[in-house]
């Protein structure tokens, strides 16, 4: 399943509805991937939600991939070592060449 994320991750509302979307996601399907082309400012707040999505996900049995983060998103990851956990790709249509169908969720 593709989640497309647009604007902010951050404290509050931003991040509490990621965690919520991603899942209702995990109990539908093995496969997460978050496009984050869209995504414009990510702080602690939605840090700690993605760690929080990737442990429920992998404790099913089941993965979550990152997608198109901007080069300050990306690098936000490589400086708290996320993107050792997570599987980052470029671009969506590369993390969709990785993966199962998928089915495109708003």
């Amino acid at each position: 399943m593709i989640i497309h994320c647009e604007g902010r991750i951050v404290y509050r509302d931003e991040a509490a509805a990621l965690s919520r979307v991603v899942g209702e996601a995990l109990q539908d399907t093995r496969e997460v991937i978050l496009d984050f082309e869209g995504v414009e400012s990510l702080d602690s707040a939605g840090l700690g939600e993605l760690v929080l999505a990737h442990m429920s996900a992998e404790g099913q049995g089941k993965s979550v991939k990152l997608s198109g983060a901007q080069p300050h998103v990306r690098e936000l990851l490589e400086l708290t070592n996320l993107s050792s956990v997570f599987e980052l790709y470029p671009s969506l249509e590369d993390a969709i060449e990785t993966g199962d169908e998928f089915a495109p969720m708003i």
